[in-house]
């Protein structure tokens, strides 16, 4: 029996690949000869890195970069099994747990410093770079991240702009012309899992910007900041003036639009582009059973979490799908109309957070050592 195992992490306790070998020592203790598969899993948000370096046998990078307030910071991003892929995570380098709450303030933070992690990527021979958005303490529109590429943004007096969301008040002017030339022979695939445009009400100074220390007076300015962005993006390069209306276009303080407008980056679902790096469609062909799961499953799980993107892989291959969950949370049963064959909680009985978290691979091992047991039995 070939049986695939590819969870989510378990948040706060268990990674990926932890949270697969605790399914793994469950079902081993009903079906020891099974064959197991193990596949760490993300979605595009926080634990990216480490699932699909743990799936690739890839290896991990430390550098030292530009925090969001110009203090160094020390961020990692991973490199796949394939050696040419580099996936990074935004947060590492520019996300909001960088800046004290007393300190956030994105009309200064940059993304600086993930500029310096997709150029380390670069120097190091990579032409596939994998991004993910998400966390971040910035509403630059990715101008920190482009100037550390080698981009110029100038003002009217041809002078280079400061760090923060609010000097793009100020541009006049984008010079590309010093961009790291490996750029051009680039792929740049960015996890994207909101809709949001680059400006407006729905823009990413009005919806994100508060999350980030945004006061109401600095969100108009800072959606006027991005709106420069687009307006000299759009006299210099006309057939890109629709782009900040692209849905994503808004994701990470402008970011998304940044990538797409001016490095040629595709915005793609996370799952779908965790699900193509780790090969899962390869590993579930002609398996008997999927096994996925996450800390928590609810009626929003079926909007691009990793359960539902398993889930449509097993459905593709005509391969059964169960998911073992941290916790249940409302219209959990959503993902089940979608053909999960069984949402399984892991907790015992009722019990604080902080001992859930300690207890989570007892728990997630023996309940999975449950759903084995009861699948033996119904194969008699």
């Amino acid at each position: 029996m070939k049986i695939i195992i590819a969870p989510d992490s378990f948040k706060e306790s268990l990674t990926a690949l932890e949270a697969a070998r605790a399914i793994q020592a469950g079902f081993s203790q009903v079906f020891p000869d099974a064959h197991y598969l193990l596949v760490p899993m993300a979605d595009g948000g926080e634990g990216t890195v480490t699932a699909m370096v743990d799936a690739t046998k890839g290896r991990f990078i430390d550098c030292h970069v530009t925090g969001p307030l110009g203090q160094s910071v020390h961020a990692r991003y991973g490199l796949l099994g394939q050696r040419d892929i580099a996936v990074i995570e935004m947060a590492e380098a520019s996300g909001l747990h960088h800046v004290a709450v007393n300190l956030r303030n994105p009309t200064l933070t940059t993304s600086y410093g993930t500029g310096e992690l997709i150029l380390d990527a670069i120097k190091r021979g990579v032409r596939h770079i994998i991004l993910g958005l998400g966390g971040s303490a910035t509403n630059d529109g990715g101008a920190g991240m482009l100037q550390a590429l080698g981009a110029k943004l100038l003002d009217i007096d041809g002078q280079a702009l400061p760090a923060g969301g609010l000097a793009l008040q100020q541009l006049a002017q984008l010079d590309l012309s010093a961009l790291h030339p490996a750029l051009a022979h680039c792929r740049i695939d960015v996890a994207c899992d909101v809709d949001n445009p680059l400006c407006g009400i729905r823009g990413a100074s009005q919806v994100f910007g508060p999350q980030k220390g945004a006061t109401p007076a600095m969100i108009p300015q800072l959606d006027k900041a991005l709106g420069q962005l687009a307006s000299v993006v759009a006299a210099q390069f006309p057939d890109r003036a629709h782009m900040q209306l692209l849905p994503g276009a808004g994701a990470a303080g402008g970011m998304g639009y940044a990538l797409v407008s001016l490095l040629g980056a595709q915005l793609l679902p996370g799952v779908e582009l965790v699900i193509n790096a780790v090969n899962l469609r390869a590993a579930v062909n002609g398996a008997d059973l999927v096994i996925t799961g996450e800390g928590r499953i609810d009626g929003q799980t079926v909007y691009g979490k990793t359960p539902m993107g398993v889930l449509n892989v097993a459905k593709q291959n005509a391969v059964p799908c169960i998911a073992l969950a941290g916790s249940l949370g409302q219209d959990a049963d959503a993902i089940v109309q979608q053909g999960m064959q069984a949402v399984i909680p892991i907790m015992p009985a009722p019990m604080p957070l902080t001992q859930a978290l300690v207890q989570a691979r007892e728990n997630l091992t023996r309940t999975a050592a449950s759903c084995a047991a009861l699948l033996k039995l119904g194969q008699r």
